[in-house]
Formats: structure tokens, sequence, C-alpha cells
């Protein structure tokens, strides 16, 4: 569904990416992992034009897409959910999920979408009437996921969305994940928490310097030597019981 090639990006004169080559395949969880400043970020900002690669290709669904303007591959069914967390505070719940929903003009099928936000995230609909402002981290962090499916994406991308959650938190937006995915929603999962990611993902690319330096099999690559001492405190991670309670 999505296939990078030789990718190359960056910030002025700063190189980030230095020729990425990824794919993700629909149906599929797959996840990018890495420490801060290996290019994570830049890399789905190169995806989802919020920057334009230097050189190298971005194909979505057998269309090209590099070098479209971000509205643009939204409406071909491509939505980044950024790291920050950003909403507009002084508005509601549901006004905030509905902005998500700016490409759309079928009103039934927004209707449609409201409640599978809702089916997945009960607690934004308990909420959907009060200020954004007031949501934990980890409601704020849903927020922004249902915010993303409401243009109805087939792929949707993911930045950090554990990052700086309480641990319950994090196990809840990663089972909200996995109910994505099994309703039929491609994930591309950047993530610096590699047990969880990779216990959710079906393939796995480990990215550093702007190089994808590992990739295979996420249940693979989570017993892997250089993983386990790079990432996971040299430690066999459990991949059964965590695994079942996803």
């Amino acid at each position: 569904m999505l296939k990078i090639k030789d990718l190359h990006a960056g910030y002025g004169r700063i190189q980030i990416l230095a020729g990425v080559n990824l794919e993700a395949e629909e149906g599929q969880v797959t996840a990018v992992l890495g420490g801060n400043g290996t290019g994570k970020s830049t890399l789905l900002k190169a995806i989802s034009g919020l920057i334009v690669p230097w050189n190298g290709s971005v194909e979505f669904d057998g269309e090209p897409v590099e070098g479209l303007r971000p509205d643009r591959i939204v409406r071909r069914g491509l939505v980044q959910v950024t790291q920050g967390k950003e909403v507009y505070p002084a508005m509601s719940v549901e006004e905030n999920i509905k902005l998500g929903a700016y490409v759309r003009s079928d009103r039934q099928g927004i209707a449609d979408d409201f409640e599978r936000v809702y089916s997945y995230f009960p607690i934004l609909k308990e909420h959907r009437k009060s200020h954004a402002g007031i949501l934990s981290g980890g409601q704020l962090q849903m927020l922004c996921i249902g915010r993303g499916l409401m243009a109805n994406p087939k792929m949707i991308m993911l930045d950090e969305p554990s990052s700086a959650l309480a641990p319950q938190a994090v196990m809840d937006i990663f089972r909200s994940i996995n109910r994505i995915r099994r309703d039929g929603t491609t994930v591309l999962l950047v993530e610096q928490n590699v047990r969880m990611a990779l216990l959710l993902a079906n393939y796995g690319y480990v990215i550093k310097d702007g190089v994808i330096h590992m990739e295979g099999l996420a249940r693979d690559l989570i017993n892997d030597d250089n993983v386990r001492l790079s990432y996971l405190g040299g430690t066999v991670a459990d991949t059964t019981g965590a695994a079942a309670t996803l």
C-alpha cells in the first residue's frame, strides 16, 4: 500500500533522511522504531507532504504522492496524526473531532464515523460537550487519533502515540490501535516504545541516522540480540502475556 524508495529529506541544508526504503502492507501495522533524532518524524512529514522530499519516491495505493500538498494526500486516504497532541482547547471535544472531516461532504458517513470514533474511545463521548482543554494527556492522544480517523483514511500514520503517557494510558492507546487495524485501517506506527510497538506490529523497521539499519517480522525483531541490547535492556520480551492484552 505504501512504498518508499531512496527517500532523502531534511531542513534547509541539514540532511535528516539519507536514502530510506520502506514498504507497508495493506491491513497490517508497520512499525518504524528508533530513538530521538533518528529521522522518524521527518519521515512521516515527508510522506504526508508537510515537507518536500529532496529525492526519492513515495507511492501510496499505487500512485506517486511525493510533492503533493498535504490536503491532497489526505483526500487520497493517507492521514498523519502528529506527535504534539495539538487541539483547540477552547472548542469542545466534538468540535475538535469534527475538524478531521474537513475534506468530506458525506453527512451520513461523517455521522457514522463519529460513532466509530466513540466506540474506540468511549471517554471522548462522555466529554463530547466539554472543552478539549480539560482532557488528560491520554485523552488528548485519543482525541487526536479520533480526529484523524474522521478523514476516513485507508492508512493512518501515528507519530509517537505513547509519548509522555502514563502506563495505563499507553495500554489503552495500543489496544485502540489494534482495534483500528482489525477494523480494516492500515497503520504506520512511529514509536520509541519498541517493546509495545513490536508486540502490536506485523513488520518493523529500525531507523538510525536517517537510514534503515534493520527490518523484519516483528516477532523476529523483538528477540533479535541487537534490538534487545539497544532497546529492550538486554531482556527477552514477553510476547505472550503482554500481547494477549492488546
